[in-house]
């Protein structure tokens, strides 16, 4: 799959070169609410991102990955807001990628979620503050790129390669996430195909030279294997259930990016 043409060309240095075991990874915890520690364990390995599904039920931000299981009690400033100011209060060095995927109507949606944000003001990466030490990346039902500039800076936009950007579009966009089964249909034991690993590596160079953003395939498989593949193709980060056999994984490796490197986003040029 190619970046479409529109895209405006990106100076970048991390992409052809890279080779089996030679570039760090960043670590994302997969659907974190669903594990049985839900945000201090992904923290306490070291993740740098995540992953959290809302919907807007009366008012609240309710995180579930299903309407039919929502209760009041998970809410997000409870499972991760609250949380994550207070870990950021007590380790002024730690970075973390909060990645929303909403569940319904963004329209309704997003405008609660700043408001739900505020007490993180202090803390938020924006286009004026790339230095700061938690990134909100949207996912899921999210603005099509010609309606990002209605929205806060605060929000950073995941994005699937379906649609062109101009260079304001692609300023938004936090990251690049792909459906790996849409390029393979290897569950993940023995050696990934030759054509998929090839056409794998091929898109992520491709986005990597033509849009200056890391990529992470979600739907890949969990397995060891598939870590390696990800590693070696060039996926930027690896996605997991799995939090402390991922972590320990990349830790043996080497390939591990600290926990006080945050997801950055690229400068448009």
């Amino acid at each position: 799959m190619k970046v479409r043409a529109q895209i405006v060309c990106f100076a970048v240095a991390m992409c052809s070169s890279v080779s089996a075991f030679g570039q760090a990874r960043y670590t994302h915890s997969h659907n974190d609410y669903a594990n049985n520690s839900p945000f201090y364990k992904a923290l306490a390995n070291g993740y740098n991102s995540i992953e959290a599904d809302i919907f807007l039920v009366d008012g609240e931000l309710l995180v579930s990955h299903s309407s039919k299981q929502l209760f009041k009690e998970r809410s997000l400033k409870g499972m991760y807001l609250d949380p994550i100011l207070y870990a950021l209060k007590r380790d002024t060095l730690r970075q973390l990628c909060l990645l929303v995927d909403i569940k319904d109507d963004y329209n309704k949606t997003l405008p609660k979620l700043e408001k739900a944000l505020n007490d993180l003001e202090p803390y938020l990466m924006t286009r004026d503050n790339l230095k700061g030490r938690l990134k909100i990346l949207i996912s899921g039902n999210r603005p099509q790129g010609a309606n990002f500039y209605k929205y806060a800076s605060m929000f950073w936009f995941d994005d699937d390669l379906m649609y062109p950007h101009d260079p304001a579009q692609w300023a938004r966009i936090g990251q690049v996430s792909l459906n790996f089964e849409k390029w393979s249909a290897w569950k993940g034991v023995g050696a990934i195909p030759d054509a998929d690993y090839k056409r794998l590596k091929k898109t992520v160079d491709s986005v990597h030279v033509n849009t200056g953003k890391l990529v992470r395939f979600w739907g890949a498989p969990d397995t060891q294997e598939a870590w390696d593949a990800q590693v070696t193709f060039g996926a930027d980060i690896i996605g997991t259930d799995k939090i402390e056999q991922l972590a320990d994984y990349l830790s043996k490796k080497s390939l591990r990016k600290p926990a006080t490197a945050a997801i950055p986003n690229k400068e448009t040029r």
